[in-house]
């Protein structure tokens, strides 16, 4: 077999693999636009349809994995062409781990819709999982588009995820502070939003993925995390 034809089957094969990343990519999105709409409507139903979708995500994740393993063994990338597959490899494991935060998300609305509600959290919740999920749909493009400029634009904008969850972890604190009764549910609220900030963290690891995919560099700074739970935690304890 000429090279020519090497290349192009690797370059049918990988685009195959690529379509399955957007799919997946896809059903994660709706997973985290769901999770959070149930939460805020306090909808079982919809909250369970998201932690049955898991699964199908799990399973795109096992073929993807599949189909790369498959890849490196039978077309030998070398150089970049295999950097494009072990991106797919890294990218795949975000995903599954972004709808794993998206089914805690959907676990704990059964609980809270037991328990008395807090006002406007859940709707901030919603915002806050909006924001991932856009950043989310923004790096999928910058993958297939191979674009680093739109890729550094989602890292940077991470830090809007932290601003936000650091406002509501001190919300959740003077609520617990006026009102015991408000503690069990602003425990569970503050797991959902801290989650959510993590989803945030995933995407931004698929945004450098992507940084390093087409420029063969890493980002140049590190990001500045500005998580201050626990350092308000401690104040609190004084």
């Amino acid at each position: 077999m000429s090279n020519q034809h090497i290349s192009s089957a690797f370059d049918r094969d990988l685009e195959a693999i690529q379509a399955q990343i957007m799919q997946m990519g896809g059903m994660v999105e709706a997973a985290i636009l769901n999770a959070a709409k149930s939460l805020e409507t306090r909808d079982t139903e919809l909250a369970d349809k998201v932690r049955a979708g898991d699964k199908d995500i799990d399973k795109l994740e096992e073929q993807i994995n599949e189909a790369a393993a498959r890849l490196i063994a039978l077309r030998s990338p070398t150089a970049i062409d295999l950097r494009l597959v072990l991106s797919v490899i890294k990218i795949s494991a975000a995903l599954e781990r972004i709808g794993d935060y998206a089914k805690n998300m959907a676990k704990r609305t059964s609980v809270l819709a037991q328990l008395p509600e807090v006002s406007g959290s859940q709707s901030s919740l919603r915002r806050m999982a909006r924001e991932v999920q856009v950043m989310l749909k923004d790096v999928l493009d910058s993958y297939i588009q191979r674009d680093a400029d739109l890729a550094i634009n989602v890292i940077m904008r991470d830090a809007d995820v932290d601003q936000m969850y650091n406002a509501l972890f001190r919300e959740f604190l003077t609520f617990m502070m006026e009102d015991p009764t408000n503690i069990t549910p602003c425990m569970h609220l503050h797991f959902i939003a801290k989650n959510t900030e993590r989803m945030g963290d995933l995407v931004t690891n698929i945004a450098e993925q992507v940084v390093y995919l087409v420029t063969g560099e890493a980002p140049e700074e590190d990001r500045i995390k500005s998580d201050i739970s626990s350092t308000d935690l401690a104040a609190s304890k004084v």
